[in-house]
């Protein structure tokens, strides 16, 4: 399976595939981080290394670490990409063994296990003004009234769709207000079999799909208090089985074929005719063979709204780093707004730095990518908990074997919901 983002959760991204369960020791901040000033420490010579997941951002991120080193030129910093799958497993082996890199990316669902560990060293207000981010990241990265993350990026997910498919088909192209029932019309009247060709897929990856759906039928993944799963409810069902449907149909390509090719490599190729992915993928999908052909809508009108989940990744800070001014102020700029003018004009992610996503919105001008931007007004957080990578880990096991027709919809989540809510239990 091949992830964006995190997914990327971009993501990553995407949501639920890692699993991390882990107990530093001698892994403190106290007594260190927070003695250190900005101006502290950045004149001595220092090699930093720099840890990210998705090798699409490395070049800007290579210009913003240029542009940072033209500031402090007696500061390297070495960019190393580590893939998704197996970003987390290495970062918990080198980061317990006290190895691990000074500055990485960080996300949502492991954010808050990394700063309740000591693992990450916090930012002050001399380092970051939160007031330059949306709200809904600042408090993301926020644990205990510290900020220990410096929002990078943030993403919502959309309907890309190849709009050759549709005109071969004799489809209307999506609009804005389109509805469940357009959608699910429109993924019967694409899917051509004697062609190849899929009307969607259905993907088993939470942010980019079924989480989506089940708050627009009007359930949860996680209430607000962090201490409920919300997979055991009538809208869950709903909002997960109208992915499980799609296979079933004959409409999706299946799980297995979806484990060996990834769906987006089949969209960009023109093998399926729509895709729920996040606005990491933009930039991707324009360079990929289909490229000319694909445009973004937003998503359609469940029962309940068209909400979109939302997410974001941070620039963090190794606590144990051996040169932990320069860490943190690294981190700080990464996240900056001239790094997010840099990220901004490569079109692969919309910055985290208000006032700069207007340039992510023209990188691209064949796509409509202010849809992503106005899904955020009404966007669902990323839900999470202290440790959500043990429920994410029991959902990656479970929903592909609802969507595969394996178990049924109702029993797979009243299964999926008591072990999750089990997990859940233990944070307590």
């Amino acid at each position: 399976m091949k992830q964006r983002g995190l997914t990327r959760i971009h993501r990553a991204v995407a949501a639920g595939a890692t699993i991390v369960a882990f107990a530093f020791t001698g892994c403190s901040t106290s007594g260190t981080s927070s003695s250190v000033n900005a101006g502290d420490g950045l004149n001595e010579q220092a090699t930093l290394s720099y840890t990210i997941w998705d090798a699409a951002q490395k070049p800007a991120m290579q210009k913003i670490v240029d542009e940072f080193t033209k500031i402090h030129p007696n500061i390297t910093i070495n960019i190393d990409v580590v893939g998704t799958k197996d970003y987390w497993t290495k970062m918990q082996t080198a980061v317990s063994a006290g190895s691990g890199p000074d500055v990485f990316w960080m996300n949502g669902p492991n954010f808050a296990l990394y700063a309740s560990n000591g693992t990450l060293a916090p930012l002050d207000s001399s380092l970051v003004d939160t007031s330059n981010y949306p709200k809904a990241l600042v408090d993301l990265y926020s644990l205990d009234g510290k900020l220990y993350g410096a929002p990078k990026d943030f993403d919502t997910i959309g309907v890309f769709y190849n709009k050759r498919l549709f005109q071969e088909a004799g489809v209307p192209l999506p609009t804005a207000g389109w509805t469940w029932d357009d959608f699910k019309a429109d993924v019967a009247k694409l899917t051509n079999k004697s062609a190849g060709v899929y009307g969607i897929a259905s993907a088993p990856y939470g942010q980019m799909t079924f989480y989506n759906t089940i708050y627009q039928a009007g359930g949860e993944v996680i209430n607000a208090a962090h201490d409920q799963i919300g997979y055991g409810s009538p809208q869950a069902a709903e909002g997960v089985g109208i992915w499980a449907d799609f296979i079933k149909n004959g409409q999706s390509p299946t799980i297995q074929q979806m484990t060996d090719t990834w769906p987006g490599d089949s969209f960009g190729s023109g093998k399926v005719a729509m895709f729920w992915d996040g606005s990491w993928g933009a930039a991707g999908y324009a360079k990929s063979a289909e490229g000319k052909n694909i445009d973004v809508a937003p998503l359609p009108m469940g029962p309940h709204g068209n909400q979109s989940v939302i997410h974001g990744l941070a620039n963090v800070a190794n606590a144990q780093s051996k040169h932990l001014a320069a860490a943190k102020a690294f981190a700080a700029f990464a996240s900056g707004k001239e790094a997010a003018d840099i990220m901004a004009a490569t079109g692969t992610v919309i910055p985290a730095f208000n006032g700069t996503q207007e340039a992510w919105v023209k990188a691209i001008p064949g796509m409509n990518l202010q849809i992503f931007l106005d899904e955020a007004t009404s966007a669902i957080p990323y839900p999470i908990s202290k440790n959500t990578s043990a429920w994410n880990a029991i959902e990656s096991d479970i929903i592909p074997q609802i969507l595969s027709g394996k178990v049924s919809v109702e029993a797979g989540l009243a299964d999926l919901a008591a072990k999750a809510q089990a997990e859940l239990d233990k944070e307590k």
